[in-house]
């Protein structure tokens, strides 16, 4: 059964059913407080999404309350980018958290102080094992580890070397503080983790105030616990970490929040993997962390998806605890379309044109149509379509040696011209080398309005813009930056090879006068073709659309949507 059945029959997912028990039983007094704690290193991804989606989901759901916490542990990756980058995205998929911004980093003195009261406790202790030598010591799955040789110090030898680390006498890697533990635990997260290391870098928030500072999984859960979290609702990946996060509250006697594991998101074709994709941004593979080839959320914005497309597409998905779930990456694109097609007008461009002369047409003649913006939505209004003796069509809308069932243009053939008139192509006309230059063709001027004027079928229609009319767009059809439905399981020395290539494709395309009148952000759709928004480097005298997804729908067609 998938997910999204169970959720059908059960009427919930397993977190919302966890989320009523205990408010059946009263814990927490009956208090939904979720949270979102991204590390400030990087642009939020359509992973995060998901996090998103379902952390202040519950708390909308339970009229609770979300924190906006950044974990900001480690300053050497950190910046303030990400910060302003993070709040953004949050408030474009249309949340917004609880009171102020919290940060890990506001909860450093208090941690501190934890981190002195454990080694008081007997419960930590300061160790001189370098990284290699803690990994060696560590054992594995079916060995136990060694205890360190630093494990016995005296309470008061610990705190004199973790005020000493404090205090900057030690050079990054000389000494960690490690929870005392079990290092024959079978859970090789307790055999003794690092909870403070140090690090001689300046932070983003609190400066060169301190040389050490403390691990996620000391930080996380006394962040949890300060902050009155009631569900610390995280990714699979911490499901191990939980022991850890019960440890150390329940060691220092702190109110104690509930950590539940989810599946995170994995979608086919996509990299999601932070550390890969700041490679990407940092070596020119894409043009920044907004590109709209990349699964970042400022650069699905950029290209055209709405905030509503991803919330229904998280929606849809629902939530379990299945690891190694990947979504087809079509079903998010199908999303895309239905939310696109509710709130887009319809306007005609042609990306690769050929052109049309009307030989029955004058030269000097033009005249306008009324076209609606929106076939099945009359409040979209009309705009006027200028039409002249020459036209652009696609060119992939004639055929001079047609296979069977091609009911587009071709030498003999009548179609429908969009909103216009019938044209039937007559001859063609070739350049020096055999290549199709020009289609010269003829109206029925009975068919004004492309309605058949004697009950004659025309079975082709296609769009087309006046060629003396005609607005020059750049549109950039952007495809799927890895091809391959698994690239994130290639090495990060070999992933790169597998860009494909055609990802971006820049084309100076045609446009009708209408189509220029849009603005950055603003989304429509080009007919027949492929839906589209206007770019942030657009201008008035050089608009820019990106291509945003095509209008072929293949999951619709799996699934008989």
């Amino acid at each position: 059964m998938s997910n999204l059945d169970e959720k059908e029959k059960t009427g919930t997912d397993f977190i919302r059913a966890r989320i009523n028990q205990d408010n059946e039983n009263g814990r927490f007094d009956s208090r939904v407080h979720t949270r979102f704690p991204p590390e400030p290193n990087g642009y939020l991804h359509i992973g995060h999404a998901k996090s998103i989606c379902l952390n202040f989901g519950i708390a909308k759901d339970y009229n609770g309350l979300c924190n906006l916490r950044f974990d900001d542990t480690n300053p050497v990756k950190e910046d303030t980018e990400y910060v302003d980058s993070i709040q953004e995205d949050v408030k474009w998929l249309g949340f917004q958290w609880a009171g102020d911004i919290h940060y890990a980093s506001d909860y450093f003195d208090r941690l501190y102080e934890l981190a002195e009261e454990l080694i008081k406790r007997g419960k930590a202790y300061v160790c001189e094992l370098n990284a290699d030598q803690i990994r060696e010591y560590r054992g594995t799955l079916t060995e136990p580890g060694k205890e360190s040789p630093y494990r016995n110090r005296s309470v008061e030898e610990n705190l004199d070397l973790f005020r000493r680390m404090k205090a900057g006498e030690f050079a990054d890697g000389q000494m960690v503080l490690r929870a005392k533990i079990d290092m024959a635990s079978p859970n090789i997260i307790m055999r003794d983790p690092t909870i403070y290391r140090i690090r001689h870098a300046h932070h983003h928030k609190t400066g060169d105030k301190w040389n050490i500072y403390p691990m996620y999984d000391f930080t996380h859960c006394i962040s949890d616990s300060i902050e009155g979290i009631t569900h610390s609702i995280c990714t699979l990946e911490f499901e191990n970490n939980r022991e850890l996060y019960d440890w150390v509250l329940n060691a220092l006697d702190l109110y104690h929040p509930q950590q539940i594991e989810f599946g995170r998101l994995n979608l086919t074709h996509v990299m999601l993997s932070k550390r890969k994709l700041i490679h990407l941004v940092q070596n020119g593979f894409v043009a920044g962390w907004d590109d709209p080839r990349m699964p970042t959320l400022s650069g699905l914005r950029r290209r055209g998806y709405t905030p509503e497309a991803i919330r229904n597409f998280c929606a849809k998905i629902g939530v379990a605890r299945i690891a190694d779930s990947v979504v087809d990456y079509n079903f998010l694109e199908y999303c895309v379309r239905e939310h696109l097609n509710s709130i887009t007008p319809r306007l005609m461009a042609v990306l690769d044109p050929i052109k049309v002369t009307i030989e029955n047409y004058g030269e000097n003649e033009e005249e306008y149509f009324d076209c609606p913006l929106h076939p099945e939505d009359a409040s979209y209004g009309t705009r006027k379509v200028p039409f002249s003796r020459e036209l652009y069509i696609e060119r992939d809308d004639f055929m001079e040696n047609p296979p069977k069932k091609f009911h587009r243009l071709y030498p003999g053939n009548e179609v429908r011209l969009r909103y216009a008139y019938f044209m039937t192509c007559k001859d063609v006309i070739k350049d020096a080398d055999g290549n199709i230059k020009e289609l010269i063709c003829t109206i029925d001027p009975a068919s004004k309005g492309g309605q058949s004027p004697d009950g004659r079928k025309v079975k082709g229609t296609i769009h087309w813009v006046s060629a003396k009319h005609a607005k020059p767009i750049e549109a950039r059809l952007y495809d799927h930056l890895f091809l391959m439905d698994n690239p994130a399981g290639e090495e990060a020395e070999n992933f790169t090879d597998l860009i494909n290539k055609d990802s971006l494709k820049v084309v100076t395309a045609y446009a009708e006068p209408h189509l220029a009148t849009y603005k950055v952000g603003e989304k429509v759709q080009f007919e027949r073709l492929a839906y589209f928004c206007v770019d942030y480097d657009s201008t008035p005298e050089k608009p820019v659309f990106n291509r945003t997804v095509t209008l072929k729908d293949s999951w619709a067609k799996e699934m008989k949507v």
